[in-house]
């Protein structure tokens, strides 16, 4: 899939070793899923480990019986939604989404026919989702190709990592051009370096 961005990519001199180190780009889209669950989980996700987010998330999903969905979320009180393992802000955050959803103000279903920036204003509209869960969004669900999350902490780090530069946002985003239209892909291997 990532095939011609992996070609692009390793022509790069800082990203080419790493496609050459890692391999074929992991990133999965997960465009036929049902977003809203993809929505919820990557509010309960935002600043915790992966597997402490799953396990809120699987809590969740028992207490509603399966698939999630804004009537189930919206049927459950503030502190069912909190006794599953999540902080008030993140019970807020997928109360608005679900109301949102129900209410048809956020057209959940036709997320993948718009273009990045129209995704975006459209998810960080709803409470407590920011650029960051939006960029993940775009990146692991939709899979779309030109996404470089400058707010992510491993983005940051790993930034630095592989090409000796202070990372600064508005520099640094400069520089990334040189990976467009597959900065997606530079940066899942700009993670991957974090994790040796």
């Amino acid at each position: 899939m990532w095939k011609e961005a992996e070609e692009f990519l390793l022509k790069d001199k800082y990203i080419g070793p790493l496609v050459k180190k890692y391999g074929s780009c992991k990133i999965k889209p997960r465009v036929h899923i049902d977003y809203f669950q993809g929505l919820v989980g990557e509010i309960i996700g935002q600043q915790l480990s992966g597997r402490v987010a799953d396990v809120i998330y699987e809590r969740l999903k028992k207490k509603v019986n399966g698939r999630l969905t804004p009537r189930k979320i919206l049927a459950l009180s503030d502190q069912e939604l909190r006794n599953c393992g999540m902080a008030w802000a993140k019970v807020r955050s997928i109360k608005d989404l679900a109301q949102r959803v129900k209410d048809k103000k956020l057209h959940i279903r036709n997320l993948n026919e718009l273009p990045d920036d129209e995704v975006m204003k459209e998810l960080v509209a709803v409470k407590g989702i920011g650029r960051w869960t939006a960029e993940m969004f775009l990146m692991f669900t939709l899979g779309r190709l030109d996404i470089f999350p400058v707010d992510d902490l491993g983005i940051k780090k790993g930034f630095e990592k592989v090409t000796g530069k202070k990372f600064d946002r508005i520099r640094s985003a400069k520089f990334t051009l040189r990976w467009k239209p597959y900065r997606t892909v530079a940066s899942w291997y700009i993670w991957r370096i974090l994790d040796n």
